[in-house]
Formats: C-alpha cells, sequence, structure tokens
C-alpha cells in the first residue's frame, strides 16, 4: 500500500517513514504542510496518509476535509502529539479513517485504521 506522509517536523517524518516501511508499506511521498500535501496528493495519489493534525498553514482537518472529498480518495490517518481526547468528534467528523497519537504510532496500528470499511 501506497503512503504520502504528511508533517511539518522533518524528524517525525523520517521515523514515520521507517516504521511504516519496516511495517510492509511503500512511502511515495512526503508534505510539510497543507498545501504541499494536496498537491502531493494530486500527484501520487497514494492508497493512504499520515496526516498531522497540526500544520504551519492549515489544520489537519481542513485538509483531510479536502482529501476525502477527491473522486479518488485515499484513506487518511490523523496523528498528532496531543491525545485523540483533544479533539473530540473533529476526527471522525473531516472524513478520517482513525487516530493514532505520535507516541503509539505502529504500522499495524495504521494497517488497522486504512484497511478497515470507510
Amino acid at each position: 500500500m501506497t503512503v504520502l506522509i504528511v508533517d511539518d517536523h522533518p524528524s517525525f517524518r523520517v521515523q514515520a517513514r521507517r516504521l511504516l516501511e519496516e511495517g510492509g508499506f511503500e512511502v511515495i511521498g512526503e508534505a510539510q504542510d497543507g498545501a504541499t500535501a494536496l498537491e502531493a496528493a494530486a500527484a501520487l495519489e497514494p492508497q493512504a496518509i499520515l496526516l498531522d493534525i497540526q500544520l504551519p498553514d492549515a489544520t489537519g482537518f481542513d485538509v483531510c476535509r479536502s482529501l476525502t472529498a477527491a473522486a479518488k480518495a485515499s484513506a487518511v490517518v490523523l496523528v498528532s502529539s496531543r491525545g485523540a481526547s483533544d479533539y473530540g468528534n473533529k476526527i471522525f467528523g473531516c472524513g478520517a479513517r482513525g487516530f493514532i497519537s505520535k507516541a503509539d504510532l505502529t504500522a499495524r496500528r495504521f494497517a488497522a485504521l486504512v484497511e478497515a470499511e470507510a
């Protein structure tokens, strides 16, 4: 499964790439902000996107809504250093498949969310 990683912290993108690739995912791109994420998703057409909620130019919720509105929508999983309880219903209200805290990210957890029915 192909994946796009979207996060403004290069060190987290490196860590997430390593975890996902070790779990059998093919990371085909990275983006550091919402605008770049939308461009990369359109160009690369990833099957799944790991999307940070706190980006410098937009919220991950807004980016997720744009991504999931596309005809060939990717499965989007939100990620943050904060806990899911900090975001309430916003996680599922934007079209995301789910949420994983950065500290708990594993390929298995990511796979469970992206492979679940939309």
